[in-house]
């Protein structure tokens, strides 16, 4: 990889551990578990408009699995890279079919985070209850992802981490 790759990627990661972090600190709805912000997201859609897909992918699962490691455990791992993976697939295919704006993009990678993790939990868990959650966190994420899309797209006609090999 070449250096400028190498920090550029450096920082999206570091700064995308730093706002799952706070993210952590902020209750957003306590009634519903596991419920963010998804401010971590906004690294990668920056990185997906930005730079090659492939660098979106290895900030997403090495923010994952620091992250987990650091802060978290396993089990939290288990859900977001569920939610990380799906979310990030279906943001890919958006972003490529060019019918989506960025901030599309992102209420589509906001919602199928949410229901990724929520497969992942009636899986794990009883399927009732957690069918229970569903509505809350269509909405949620839809909301989420508009603000994160609205966020990045601010964010990204200010900073350029363009690498002129990306497409």
């Amino acid at each position: 990889m070449k250096v400028k790759r190498i920090c550029v990627l450096g920082i999206l990661t570091a700064v995308s551990m730093i706002f799952a972090y706070v993210e952590s600190l902020i209750p957003v709805l306590p009634a519903i578990p596991g419920v963010k912000l998804g401010l971590a997201n906004l690294c990668v859609l920056l990185c997906l408009y930005q730079r090659k897909a492939a660098d979106a992918f290895l900030v997403l699962v090495l923010r994952i699995v620091l992250t987990a490691f650091t802060f978290g455990s396993l089990f939290s791992m288990l859900y977001a890279l569920a939610g990380g993976l799906c979310s990030f697939c279906m943001m890919l295919l958006a972003r490529r079919s060019g019918a989506f704006s960025l901030i599309g993009v992102s209420i589509l990678g906001g919602v199928t985070h949410n229901m990724a993790q929520l497969a992942v939990a009636c899986i794990l868990l009883q399927p009732k209850a957690c069918l229970v959650y569903l509505p809350h966190l269509l909405i949620f994420g839809a909301v989420c992802g508009f603000l994160i899309g609205i966020l990045t797209k601010e964010i990204s006609a200010r900073i350029f981490l363009q690498d002129k090999s990306a497409g």
